[in-house]
């Protein structure tokens, strides 16, 4: 008999040791070789947070604040809708969306179709708008779920149309418009040719106009203005010719708060909804509040003696006199590798700092056992709850610190944070 070779993770070689090891065939099967039965309903009560020690809250007292102060900025009548795409930028769209339906918002606002019926399942009846036009073989689904699509080709539309008709529908849709971020949209100046090659079919019915800016967070504003005065040119072309372009909206959270002129008929309330600031400017403007926080608790505390190393790759090793603390939440998570070294977590309203590199499911970090004058010394132990994102006394770790320290913008973290962290909702 050829014997295999060494096995490269546990150094042992595969032989016929296991041949005499049963696997029971299904879960029946696991459930009836377990020694102990347990009623399943009792197994699915277990909170998530227990299972494992990790986990996302979302605050809708927030959400409800941020649209509230949204909804300020606004001139009467002038309605709000919420981006939910995304997952509501990670947070929880059918959650965020009925908070934010609730608190005063008219539309919710969506990527794809699928997100579109997520929210109808979940009984939410507000008018919902696809930013942007799927395949036509969604169409079906648009239809039945009443999601009502953005149009910009020619060919859409008409497939639209037809569907809508065949089964004696409308056909409701927002028209996108092209004022220069050269994303999606009919040019500015072809609106007029585009509408004629269109508003001859019955079932079409055109509910909305809108652009989008692609610099209204920024300091420079000639080309912010560019695309205003484009899309103001548009929308009255359609007027002169006879075409009501129904709700007009251009407004970014940016826009609601730098640019009033931009508000229209609605404003569109992307990542302000979730209590972060497009922008320095929004800073002295808006008034608003985070709605996520991340925690975790101890899973192990043990002293590392000075110069041995922590992590993959040991690019850090410990200076003696500390206590290294692991937590069950890694790059797997959203807590991005690159954050390796360069944040700190909260423990009992004290920072500590994260050491060695961020693995996959875990991370460390470092507390410092000396005494500095008054300042408490810490104590970890297994369970204790750390802070991640969030405040514990005058301590404070945002997202936007993580954002700055990574190079990016606070939607790719919050979107990225994994459905392994289960959201909590308080």
């Amino acid at each position: 008999m050829i014997e295999e070779p060494l096995n490269g993770f546990t150094g042992f070689a595969r032989k016929d040791q296991h041949e005499n090891i049963r696997v029971p065939q299904n879960v029946d099967a696991l459930k009836r070789e377990s020694k102990l039965i347990y009623d399943e309903e009792k197994l699915d009560a277990i909170p998530e947070p227990e299972r494992r020690w990790a986990w996302i809250e979302i605050d809708r007292s927030a959400i409800r604040h941020n649209t509230i102060d949204a909804k300020h900025h606004l001139r009467p009548g002038c309605r709000l809708l919420a981006v939910v795409k995304a997952d509501a930028y990670g947070h929880g769209a059918v959650e965020c969306g009925k908070t934010a339906l609730a608190a005063g918002a008219d539309y919710l606002g969506v990527a794809t179709v699928d997100e579109g019926i997520a929210l109808r399942k979940a009984n939410i009846t507000a008018p919902i708008l696809m930013l942007s036009e799927p395949p036509t073989t969604a169409i079906p689904l648009l239809l039945s779920y009443h999601v009502m699509p953005a149009i910009y080709t020619v060919e859409f539309a008409i497939a639209y149309g037809e569907e809508a008709d065949l089964h004696g529908m409308k056909a409701p849709y927002h028209l996108a418009i092209n004022s220069g971020m050269n994303r999606i949209g009919v040019k500015a100046e072809d609106v007029i040719a585009f509408m004629r090659k269109i508003s001859f079919h019955r079932a079409l019915e055109l509910v909305g106009t809108f652009t989008h800016f692609a610099t209204a967070d920024c300091d420079e504003t000639l080309d912010y203005h560019i695309q205003l005065n484009r899309f103001t040119a548009a929308i009255e072309a359609l007027k002169t010719a006879g075409i009501d372009p129904g709700i007009v909206h251009a407004a970014n959270s940016a826009a609601l708060y730098r640019y009033p002129e931009a508000h229209f008929d609605m404003a569109r309330l992307g990542i302000s909804l979730y209590g972060f600031h497009p922008c320095r400017d929004t800073m002295g403007i808006a008034d608003l509040k985070p709605a996520m926080s991340i925690y975790s608790r101890i899973t192990a505390v043990k002293v590392v003696p000075m110069s041995e190393g922590v992590s993959y790759g040991m690019n850090y090793r410990s200076p003696g006199s500390v206590k290294i603390c692991t937590i069950p939440i890694g790059y797997a998570d959203g807590l991005r590798r690159g954050l390796s070294g360069h944040q700190n977590v909260i423990l009992d309203g004290q920072y500590c700092h994260q050491v060695g590199n961020i693995c996959m499911d875990q991370c460390m970090f470092e507390v410092d056992m000396r005494s500095y004058g008054t300042r408490p010394r810490l104590d970890p132990q297994i369970g204790d709850k750390v802070t991640i994102i969030g405040d514990e006394g005058d301590a404070v770790c945002t997202i936007s610190e993580m954002a700055f320290t990574l190079g990016t913008i606070e939607h790719e973290l919050t979107i990225g944070f994994s459905h392994r962290l289960p959201r909590i909702y308080v």
